[in-house]
């Protein structure tokens, strides 16, 4: 029986967490860039040096996975987000008032914390719980967030920091996220499940006399859950490996067939694939079988990948592009889609902190393997085509991981 209210409140976390992913993608992954260009411009440190801050911001959150899924498994998303809050905007307000190189790793430090709170794991353990048919579905809309971080969010903190300066600039964006976010966490995340309102999942309402229903049995047990989780995180780990080095590179990649210009025009383009791939992914997610899928979409990648080593030409390099930057609305999403549906909503967000962890770690190395191969041999190609076998060998773990669960799979699509 459906609630005959207009809105089921899980939407309502949903909304939240969209505009939560808005502000921790332009803050923290894709506003790294922005502080790197911003100081060495104003405080004229080397590149090297502020590199390594943001390293570490990327190795503290990796870190810190696992305890964010736990905490909110334990205590509920409020605190824990509410903590991760505080921390990035602390760590943004912070950047711009340091005199030394050497203060920009406890602001790095922070923005870490906050990242792993606001991102991917926090986002998916405080969605999960409320919604079962539209398990997929809500968690895909709810990381679209950080496709509007990364199409307004970051020009207008660049637009900020050109008009205010770097102190000021930083100060007035950690101030608008500790506005806008600390409410609204404090205020709709104050419940933890629909349980709490005397609901099931997707809204459902139980009959007169009816306790609320017991969730559904996970495809995990203790037979597989070994081989389901590890699969998972190994074949995401391979995709995001090759895609924060392609992320990174890719201005370089294009820019000796496409020009400045054309380059930027081109990341941009593939920008927007990606949005378009999360858009479509919001609408199919909850009637596909998910490993099949991702294994489809880094089967596309691969080609994309092998066709801009084999032939390097200006349409190759755009069409492969865009197919690329489809995939990566995708595959940023679809890992914590996976966990979720194979192992339920009760221990995912220390299921998948675990799975963040390993997967964060490895894909740190991307750029710099990347680089290396493209220093050693003099361009990309040889790079391109070892990014191209990872990402095969990652659609094979996931489509080998699940094989025996297949049955289980489509009886659950088919409820």
């Amino acid at each position: 029986m459906k609630r005959e209210r207009d809105l089921f409140y899980g939407w309502r976390i949903v909304a939240t967490c969209f505009v939560i992913a808005a502000f921790a993608w332009s803050l923290g992954l894709f506003g790294s860039s922005v502080y790197l260009q911003s100081l060495t411009a104003e405080r004229g440190w080397t590149v090297t040096t502020i590199s390594s801050a943001i390293t570490l911001f990327f190795l503290v959150s990796a870190a810190a996975q696992r305890i964010v899924g736990r905490s909110i498994d334990r205590w509920g998303p409020k605190p824990v987000l509410s903590i991760g809050c505080l921390s990035l905007a602390g760590g943004v307000a912070l950047i711009g008032q340091v005199a030394s190189p050497w203060q920009l790793y406890p602001c790095f430090a922070l923005i870490g914390i906050g990242w792993s709170s606001l991102s991917t794991t926090g986002i998916s353990a405080t969605v999960a719980p409320w919604f079962e048919r539209h398990q997929g579905r809500s968690m895909t809309l709810a990381l679209m967030g950080a496709s509007l971080g990364a199409i307004v969010g970051v020009p207008l903190l660049i637009a900020a920091l050109a008009r205010f300066g770097l102190e000021t600039g930083l100060l007035l964006a950690a101030l608008l996220a500790l506005t806008v976010l600390l409410p609204l966490i404090g205020i709709v995340l104050r419940y933890r499940h629909p349980e709490d309102l005397g609901l099931n999942r997707d809204g459902d309402i139980p009959a007169a006399g009816e306790p609320v229903a017991t969730a559904p049995v996970p495809i995990a047990n203790p037979g597989n859950r070994s081989r389901l989780l590890w699969s998972t995180t190994t074949g995401f780990a391979l995709a995001l490996t090759v895609q924060i080095g392609f992320i990174t590179h890719h201005v370089k990649l294009a820019e000796p067939m496409l020009g400045a210009h054309g380059a930027g025009l081109l990341v941009s383009a593939a920008g927007v694939a990606a949005l378009i791939g999360r858009m479509i992914l919001a609408r199919i997610v909850d009637r596909v079988d998910v490993r099949r899928l991702a294994a489809g979409i880094l089967l596309l990648q691969t080609l994309a990948l092998i066709a801009i080593a084999a032939w390097p030409s200006a349409w190759v390099l755009v069409v492969a592009s865009l197919a690329y930057g489809y995939g990566i609305g995708h595959v940023t999403t679809l890992g914590p889609v996976v966990v979720r549906r194979e192992f339920g909503a009760s221990a995912f967000g220390a299921t998948y902190g675990t799975a963040a962890t390993v997967i964060q770690l490895s894909s740190a190395f991307g750029p710099f393997l990347l680089g290396a191969l493209r220093d050693g041999f003099g361009n990309y190609r040889p790079g391109l085509a070892l990014a191209a076998m990872l990402t095969s060998a990652g659609c094979l773990v996931l489509l080998l991981g699940g094989r025996r669960e297949r049955a289980s799979i489509e009886n659950h699509l088919a409820k």
